[in-house]
This record gives C-alpha cells, sequence and structure tokens, in this order.
C-alpha cells in the first residue's frame, strides 16, 4: 500500500465531530489511522482460528501466502486472495465489522470477484461466529457514537458525509434517472431505466398521486420522483438536507419543463409543515435511526390530509437482525451512512400500528432486483473509475465504494436484506 493512497487528517482541516473523533473524508482523500493495522496478538490469534473455521466448509477458496489453501469450493468457486495475514487477522480480531471491509480497502486482501465471494459469507452470517461468542457480542462491539444521532443537526452532518461527496461521482453509475435507490424491474427486464421509472410510478400509485394532488416529497434525491409526480400533473413540494442534491434537482426539475409545479426546500422532515394529499419518502427511512422512527411516522401522519395515502419504500432486514445489530457500530457507519439503521417490516409495521392513525393497505417485495440494480452500479462505477479519479477521489476511495456497492448486492442476492413498497392509508 502506498502512502499516498492512505492519508491522515489534514492539519486543521476539520475531519473530526464535534467531540473531535477523526472521521473518513472520502470526497478529500482523508482516512484517518487507515495506513496502520492495529496490535493486538492474542485477539488476532482468536481472529484467524475464528476465520480458519468458518471458511472450511464455505463453497469459497482463500488463499494465504507461502501456498495455504483454505476452504471447501471447487476451481469455479470464488477465490479470496490473502495478501498481507499479519495485517488482515489484526484488523479482524480487533474490530471483525470494520476490519474486515477496512483490510479490503487497504488491499490485505482481494478478490476478482467480490460479490460471489461476500454472497457466499452473507448466506451464512448468522453461523460464521459461534453460539458461545456471539453472546460477548455486547461486551466486545463498538457501539453507535452519540456523535451520529440523528438530531436535526447531526441528521444534516451524517447527510453531508455520504450525499454531498459529489453530484458528479453519483452521475458516473446512476442511470439518467439519477436515481439512488431500487428499480422494480418487469419480469425478464433488466433494463435499468426502464425499472426506475417503473419503481417511482409504483410508490406514485401506492399514494395514490394525481393530476390535481399536492404531495410532499421526503427524501429529493436528485429530482427524479419529484420530476415523474409534476409531469402527472401534479404541484410537489421536495425536502432534502443535502445542498449538493438540491443545486441538482433543481436543475434537473428546470431541464425537465416543470420547475413551475415543483418546489426544493432544503428542511428536515421534521420542520416540514401544511397538509398534503399524498406523502412519499423513497429509501431516506433508513437514515432516520430507530430513536426516531416514532416521529418519522408521526410527521407521516400529521402532513397527510383526511383520506390521503403514503407511498413508501424502504430497505429491510430481518426482525430478529435488527434486535441483534440496532445498537453496534461497523463498517457501513463509519465509511457509508452514518447513523444509519434498516428497519424491518415488523418495526415498520409496530411504528405505523402505536405512532400514527395510519395503516398499511398494500405492499411488496422486490429484493432481487436490488441486487441486479447494485450489480448495473458496480459495473458502472468499476467500468467508469477513470472518470471518477479524474474528480479528485484515489484508489482507497475505489475499493471502499466497490466493496460497499458489492456488500450491498449481496446482501440481496442471499435475502439478508429485502426492499418493500408500502401504502399508508389515512384516515377517511
Amino acid at each position: 500500500m502506498r502512502r499516498d493512497e492512505v492519508s491522515t487528517v489534514h492539519a486543521g482541516g476539520g475531519a473530526t465531530t464535534r467531540s473531535g473523533r477523526p472521521l473518513p473524508r472520502p470526497n478529500e482523500g482523508v482516512w484517518p489511522g487507515l495506513a496502520t493495522a492495529p496490535h493486538s496478538p492474542w485477539r488476532a490469534w482468536i481472529a484467524e482460528q475464528l476465520f480458519r473455521r468458518a471458511v472450511r466448509t464455505l463453497p469459497l477458496r482463500v488463499e494465504l501466502p507461502g501456498g495455504v489453501r483454505l476452504g471447501a469450493g471447487g476451481p469455479d468457486s470464488p477465490l479470496m486472495r490473502v495478501h498481507r495475514p499479519g495485517a488482515f487477522f489484526h484488523r479482524l480480531g480487533v474490530d471483525a465489522k470494520i476490519g474486515f471491509g477496512e483490510s479490503y480497502m487497504v488491499g490485505d486482501w482481494t478478490s476478482s470477484a467480490i460479490a460471489d465471494l461476500l454472497s457466499v459469507f452473507a448466506a451464512r452470517l448468522t453461523t460464521l461466529v459461534p453460539p458461545r461468542l456471539q453472546a460477548l457480542r455486547r461486551w466486545v462491539e463498538r457501539p453507535q457514537p452519540s456523535s451520529e444521532r440523528n438530531t436535526v443537526a447531526g441528521a444534516r452532518e451524517n447527510i453531508h458525509r455520504h450525499y454531498d461527496l459529489s453530484n458528479d461521482l453519483f452521475a458516473t453509475f446512476l442511470d439518467e434517472t439519477m436515481s439512488y435507490s431500487s428499480a422494480l424491474f418487469e419480469a425478464g427486464s433488466t433494463d435499468l431505466v426502464a425499472g426506475q421509472l417503473r419503481k417511482i410510478d409504483g410508490v406514485l400509485d401506492y399514494a395514490g398521486v394525481r393530476a390535481d394532488s399536492h404531495v410532499l416529497e421526503i427524501g429529493t434525491g436528485w429530482g427524479g420522483l419529484a420530476i415523474r409526480a409534476a409531469q402527472r400533473g401534479a404541484r410537489v413540494t421536495s425536502l432534502t438536507i443535502s445542498p449538493e442534491q438540491k443545486r441538482l434537482a433543481e436543475q434537473r426539475i428546470a431541464e425537465a419543463g416543470v420547475a413551475d409545479r415543483v418546489q426544493v426546500l432544503l428542511r428536515d422532515y421534521r420542520e416540514a409543515q401544511g397538509q398534503y394529499d399524498a406523502v412519499v419518502s423513497v429509501e431516506m427511512i433508513e437514515a432516520v435511526g430507530a430513536e426516531y422512527w416514532p416521529t418519522y411516522f408521526g410527521t407521516l401522519d400529521r402532513l397527510l390530509k383526511p383520506g390521503g395515502r403514503v407511498g413508501l419504500q424502504a430497505i429491510t432486514m430481518p426482525h430478529d437482525r435488527l434486535l441483534a445489530t440496532r445498537d453496534s457500530y461497523g463498517w457501513v457507519h463509519k465509511y457509508v451512512f452514518p447513523g444509519g439503521l434498516i428497519p424491518s417490516v415488523r418495526a415498520i409495521e409496530q411504528n405505523v400500528r402505536f405512532h400514527t392513525g395510519l395503516r398499511v393497505a398494500e405492499s411488496r417485495s422486490f429484493g432481487g432486483d436490488y441486487a441486479e440494480t447494485l450489480r448495473q452500479w458496480r459495473e458502472r462505477f468499476v467500468d467508469r473509475w477513470e472518470q471518477v479519479a479524474e474528480l479528485g477521489f484515489d484508489d482507497t476511495f475505489r475499493r471502499m465504494w466497490e466493496f460497499y456497492l458489492a456488500y450491498s448486492e449481496a446482501g440481496f442476492r442471499v435475502g439478508y436484506l429485502d426492499v418493500r413498497q408500502f401504502a399508508l392509508a389515512g384516515r377517511p
């Protein structure tokens, strides 16, 4: 690993939380602490024994220096090459949830079929660690930092760290609709643009959006849904807390010729006022946090006119996994989505039941479509890396983003993650 690939915090650069904890700043090439692997011989030894035990029966291949081979996979199974086992096992031993991804970021291990490899691990995720050691998780796992709570100010900082990386970055791998959420493909089709429009239409239909509707959108993205709703003849008020997204969304809305029907506000959902015929929110709940789920759903209810409907799209995980991991801090939190938490279907239904006058009228899941969406994003990102590099992103970012997209794809491939649209009906 070249030293220039993994830099530290710029002097006075502000890459810290309010409490002074150094933060990664991927768009600035800031990777605090990443260049040096942690040192904990006892934990590293335990991590190596657990890793060897875990991969022994998995349908993959692991190659270590000196010709050591692990795993039960055949010649066509995904291959993981561990180049620096010492650093790899020390990172795993100190914090497995973060260290596995960090070791890929710095090149301790590589794979030419990373999504296939991670899918094998994801399929056995709940059994990789023996049950007796899983019981010790709450004593050794790092909790989510209080500085990343999704208060109004905290949510803005958390969103800034992801969505304000660069509009041009997202444009390199998203399709022309600039939709950063799962497509909903027609049977037999993998056309990403058609799938994204079908997804948007599905959410708008669930919310009952018509030509005379006044729609509130919570989470603007880059304007794709607002444009589609306005093309139906609806008026749209769209909320975002990302200045970068607001700027590009307004540009795209104007270019689509619907600026007279869409207003984009830099405003937190908790600060929204008024009453709307329909409320839509696509994959924004994952950034809310369990602490604020009652507030989020209560806000949907408060802003909806009697007889109105909500169209909601959410990534979900099994409820038992939510309960087991809701307070832990992992690689995705540190590098991609600070403050994020994926809900379960049960958690959504319970919050609707206990904190609103709404009810779930319809729902549909399409997790397999998200796996395909992520596969296409990942391939576009890799194929267009030279364009991304010209924006100033370094090789550490390339490996981080590829790992993030492949890691997510694997979760949807094996059913550990799902995505679902909900139609919430309001009071008559």
